[in-house]
């Protein structure tokens, strides 16, 4: 019965390891949706943050079991709060596509953690301030933001894991138009659910 019990428990040993190792072409297609906060940064002068859905898909390519290139489309709504006196609320609610260019680095014994950072270039689908359109003359319609965040991935298969995601968003570039050297960033964060298919 022991020989039989420490028999079991070495393959199940050796099969767990097994899993967490990734060769160069490994694939992972993670779809995932989360909540977000994102605010306004006007020279250092923080809007209130407003709350939304995060969603989308990324992809890691594999260049051995401790480095990834992450990439992929997400859907973010960015923006801020400004009140407006004591009953008026103003809301820039700008939504974008993101495209992650990240280094993904992967660790702990069974490399169950990751660790993502990189830069991540996004193109604004929609503008509005509360229920307006803001006019494509007075916002950029691209930005760059540098990105990272911190991951944990539970193996249910080996080829399927469910991970649990935290992301940081910092812009880089002024989205406002306006001449008066109005200096305007979205920084935001998000919280994010995702399952992971291992092609």
């Amino acid at each position: 019965m022991k020989k039989t019990l420490l028999s079991l428990m070495t393959l199940i040993t050796f099969g767990l390891s097994n899993a967490q190792v990734k060769e160069k072409g490994v694939i992972e297609i993670t779809p995932k949706i989360g909540a977000s906060a994102f605010f306004e940064n006007n020279e250092d002068d923080f809007t209130d943050s407003n709350s939304g859905v995060e969603f989308g898909a990324t992809v890691d390519y594999y260049f051995n079991d401790r480095w990834s290139l992450r990439s992929g489309l997400i859907f973010d709504k960015m923006g801020g709060k400004y009140d407006v006196g004591d009953t008026f609320l103003w809301e820039d609610k700008l939504n974008y596509l993101t495209i992650p260019i990240n280094a993904n680095w992967h660790f702990g014994s069974t490399r169950k953690w990751n660790l993502n950072f990189g830069l991540a270039p996004s193109f604004l689908l929609d503008a509005k301030v509360n229920d307006m359109e803001i006019p494509s003359s007075d916002i950029e319609s691209f930005q760059l933001g540098f990105n990272f965040g911190i991951g944990y991935k539970i193996e249910v298969t080996r080829r399927f894991g469910i991970l649990l995601d935290f992301q940081y968003f910092n812009g880089l570039t002024n989205i406002s138009k306006s001449t008066n050297n109005v200096d305007i960033t979205n920084v935001g964060t998000s919280f994010n659910v995702g399952g992971v298919f291992h092609l």
